[in-house]
């Protein structure tokens, strides 16, 4: 039986983001649960479950990039999370938001790393 789009980004969103993933898309049921859907669908459901890349590797360049853009804490701290579920290291992690600041500057590397610090924290790592 073919799974849908949704179905297999669930499943995706479910092992890379556990209950963070999950309050993110209970978060926008009752303002717009369409983009609920369509975050399951599209970036879980076809990016995150291409062959291409493996999950940490994804999850090292979605780090990359919510560091560099600066201004997506929320996001970053459940991209954190997510990068520590599947496979890297804190130190990998800790690399990754320091070679942004030569790319992105100090600022965001700088805030990346608190981000990084608070999910520290909160799993009880830190």
């Amino acid at each position: 039986m073919n799974q849908s789009r949704f179905d297999i980004g669930l499943e995706r969103l479910n092992h890379i983001d556990g209950e963070a993933g999950q309050q993110v898309i209970e978060s926008l049921q009752d303002i717009c649960p369409d983009l609920a859907k369509y975050t399951i669908e599209y970036p879980f459901g076809d990016i995150y479950s291409r062959p291409g890349l493996d999950l940490k590797s994804r999850e090292i360049a979605t780090v990359a990039a919510l560091t560099a853009l600066g201004n997506c804490a929320p996001q970053l701290k459940v991209h954190l999370n997510a990068a520590l579920n599947v496979g890297c290291s804190e130190e990998e992690i800790k690399e990754v938001i320091l070679q942004m600041s030569v790319y992105a500057g100090f600022p965001s590397a700088l805030n990346g790393m608190f981000a990084l610090k608070e999910v520290l924290a909160e799993r009880g790592t830190a």
